[in-house]
């Protein structure tokens, strides 16, 4: 697992997730030598990797893959001794918010206790002196935050266990620079979507329920709160900004956003507009539901179980220091990014078989 002493090597934690994927392949063009992390499993999850690594037979010439997880210390210790990196990216998590609140333990473990277990690993191998840390931090620290948009100075407010575990990684990174003069960054990502975002988070969701519906194979998407607004950009964009932390002379933080809001409704509208479903909402509250005008069926509905304990009902980012310090700002649109994620699914759901989509 050695390269060449000029090239340097990344490690990323999470590889196979959408934004490991779309980093790993950033990296590859960069000539780095990249080694991703990947839990073991029953089921074969690699399919955002196809592209540049498929099968043991088949596989990108400076690209590894390890096993190792969050939650074990000696495999994080395994993991690193191998690849002794020059830049390392946690991008590994328990990332679904909702999900949060029925494994608290676990997202705490693995997002929280992780992050100490890496930089712990860093300093055991002297790691902490030659390589640099990016963290990937969320917005949802921020919650119930009394600014709207919020920067790197607006108080935190988390309204999630997923929140408040990732706010202990942000501390301790923020602690161990401080304290042992680690090169350690916090990546304050807003909601980044893509074509490889997971089904069950709520922009994905959308766009695969609605072009299965297109198709006639699912007759009614369900969803909680329509009124959420969030902060929406791409993540094959988001990455850069990633890269771009580690590469500056200092380590320091960034909010990395679009800068403006959509709401959950506003998301359903646009792709509908892209799949020709003419949609009409009817009723209120509880009651409200989204209807096909031409068929006349009701194809959005809501659902008390996607409703949180702890709602956040706006996040924004403020992307000054970001732009000014590191030179990057979003260049696809809210509906690009939408239409991006529709036509993908659209393509990939004509040979499913009728399907519920829960979660």
């Amino acid at each position: 697992m050695s390269s060449h002493p000029s090239q340097k090597t990344a490690l990323i934690t999470g590889v196979n997730g959408q934004d490991g994927s779309y980093l790993a392949e950033l990296l590859l063009e960069k000539g780095y030598h990249v080694v991703g992390t990947v839990r073991r499993a029953s089921t074969f999850n690699r399919w955002r990797l196809d592209p540049i690594y498929r099968n043991l037979e088949d596989r990108h010439g400076k690209m590894d893959l390890v096993y190792a997880d969050l939650n074990d210390a000696s495999s994080l210790m395994h993991a690193l001794r191998q690849a002794m990196p020059d830049e390392i990216y946690n991008i590994g998590a328990q990332s679904h918010v909702g999900i949060s609140f029925e494994t608290p333990e676990y997202t705490a473990e693995s997002d929280a206790l992780g992050v100490l277990r890496l930089l712990e690993a860093m300093r055991a191998l002297g790691l902490d002196k030659t390589a640099r840390f990016y963290q990937a931090s969320t917005s949802e620290l921020y919650g119930n935050a009394k600014e709207v948009p919020q920067n790197e100075q607006t108080p935190f407010h988390p309204r999630s266990p997923y929140a408040v575990a990732k706010l202990y990684a942000y501390w301790i990174v923020r602690n161990y620079r401080d304290a042992y003069g680690i090169y350690g960054v916090n990546g304050i990502l807003f909601n980044h979507e893509s074509p490889r975002r997971g089904e069950n988070f709520v922009t994905k969701k959308i766009t695969r329920s609605l072009a299965r519906i297109k198709l006639g194979k699912l007759d009614t998407l369900r969803l909680g709160n329509l009124d959420a607004k969030r902060d929406w950009g791409y993540a094959k964009e988001y990455v850069e900004a990633m890269w771009q932390m580690l590469q500056q002379p200092t380590p320091d933080d960034y909010v990395i956003a679009t800068g403006e809001t959509h709401t959950v409704r506003e998301f359903v509208e646009e792709a509908c507009r892209c799949l020709d479903i003419p949609l009409a909402w009817h009723g209120t509250g509880a009651d409200e539901h989204g209807v096909d005008t031409r068929t006349g069926k009701t194809v959005i509905a809501l659902d008390p179980r996607y409703l949180r304990p702890t709602e956040v009902d706006v996040l924004q980012g403020d992307i000054t220091k970001a732009q000014a310090q590191l030179g990057w700002k979003p260049r696809v649109t809210f509906h690009e990014l939408v239409r991006l994620m529709v036509d993908y699914d659209l393509k990939h759901v004509e040979q499913e078989t009728p399907v519920f989509i829960d979660g």
